[in-house]
């Protein structure tokens, strides 16, 4: 049977062009075999991948993830999403291990086997950056908390899986799967991890040369990339490839907190003395150092970590520039570096509380968001007992 009789493959024609979408699903053997009997069946003139060029880098070289530099990520702030990153990848390969195979092994397939046969190959799908940063800014503060609690929980869960629940998931896209029921549950994110992709990936996918292309994209994608295709609307892939600003409320909370809390230093000093004033900025200090410190703790951080949460959160948390968790993590991986077992070993650990705490480069990861929250209820603490100062 060809494969354009396939309840998974959909074509779309535009005057001498013919495009031929493979809906597959990331931890399925059966798309493997399907996305292979396309390419050499159909023999285009080029195959388009729903993968961006980190992500493929990621997929075809995963040795190089051991010569990560964490201590770059940290200083360029991009901690958090290789956290989340880490995160998505440890649930997809959970269930790549019980279907017996690698996810996104189809993507992969269809590179290799339309480079084995000299056939250009192009890499359509947004950067994971960009998306994951654009989803970050449609959420409240509120829905990402909400967020991050949900997929922390589940994440430890070990819900076993039943034939049925096999062989459905043999048949879906598993990780566009998740993100359409995060859509439904957060609006905002339902726009940017899947409308959104639908759009860019239609877009560079018409972009692509050839009379006959074959895009090789997950099954959520399938309708969604077809109606664009078929519709012919054309988007603007700048537009959809930048990161918005903050909104005026978070530039005002991030600057107007540590004015606030100066201004009131400075009141509270003219008005009761210098004393006075003494006593509040020992207590901001202490409210916002031992939170700090005790979440670092908590991460089993190292001793000096923990000093320099103690010492630096009263100050961080009077810059908008730089958080307290983005200091004690660099801390962290300066004095217990990763091994590069650990960086290999990362995804097995993150399933199970007692391999976040013991893999390095989790414990940074913690270490930062234990940090974070830690500073964050402090500043909350010691604003509040200014305030009461300032006006009781």
């Amino acid at each position: 049977m060809s494969v354009l009789a396939s309840e998974d493959v959909r074509v779309v024609r535009s005057g001498d062009r013919e495009i031929v979408v493979v809906g597959t699903a990331h931890v399925s053997r059966e798309s493997v075999e399907l996305v292979r009997r396309a390419i050499e069946e159909l023999r285009p003139d080029a195959v388009a991948i729903e993968l961006d060029p980190r992500r493929y880098e990621a997929l075809a070289y995963p040795e190089r993830f051991e010569a990560l530099d964490l201590r770059q990520v940290i200083r360029t702030r991009q901690l958090a999403t290789l956290g989340l990153n880490l995160a998505l990848a440890a649930y997809q390969r959970s269930l790549g291990v019980a279907l017996g195979v690698k996810p996104g092994a189809e993507l992969l397939e269809a590179a290799r086997t339309a480079e084995q046969a000299g056939i250009p190959v192009a890499l359509c799908d947004r950067d994971v950056r960009v998306t994951l940063r654009r989803a970050w800014r449609a959420l409240s503060f509120w829905k990402r908390t909400v967020l991050l609690s949900s997929f922390s929980a589940a994440l430890f869960e070990r819900e076993s899986l039943s034939e049925d629940d096999l062989r459905e998931l043999r048949r879906t896209d598993v990780l566009s799967r998740l993100l359409a029921e995060l859509g439904e549950a957060f609006p905002g994110l339902k726009t940017v991890l899947i409308d959104e992709r639908d759009a860019f990936l239609a877009e560079r996918i018409r972009e692509t040369p050839g009379r006959r292309l074959v895009a090789v994209v997950g099954a959520g994608h399938l309708e969604g990339i077809t109606r664009a295709l078929e519709g012919g609307e054309r988007v603007d892939l700048a537009a959809l490839s930048t990161t918005p600003p903050p909104s005026p409320w978070t530039r005002i909370l991030g600057w107007g907190i540590p004015a606030l809390v100066l201004l009131s230093l400075f009141v509270i000093g003219l008005r009761d003395g210098g004393a006075v004033a003494g006593q509040n900025v020992a207590f901001f200090a202490l409210a916002t150092g031992l939170p700090s410190a005790a979440g670092t703790v908590l991460a089993l951080g190292h001793p000096a970590t923990v000093l320099s949460a103690l010492l630096l959160a009263p100050l961080t948390a009077l810059s908008p520039l730089i958080g307290i968790g983005h200091v004690t993590a660099l801390v962290q991986s300066w004095v217990r570096p990763p091994l590069v077992r650990e960086l290999s070993s990362a995804l097995d650990d993150l399933g199970s509380a007692a391999g976040l705490w013991r893999n390095r480069l989790l414990r940074v990861l913690l270490v930062f968001v234990l940090s974070t929250l830690g500073g964050i209820v402090g500043t909350w603490v010691g604003g509040a007992r200014l305030l009461a100062s300032l006006f009781g």
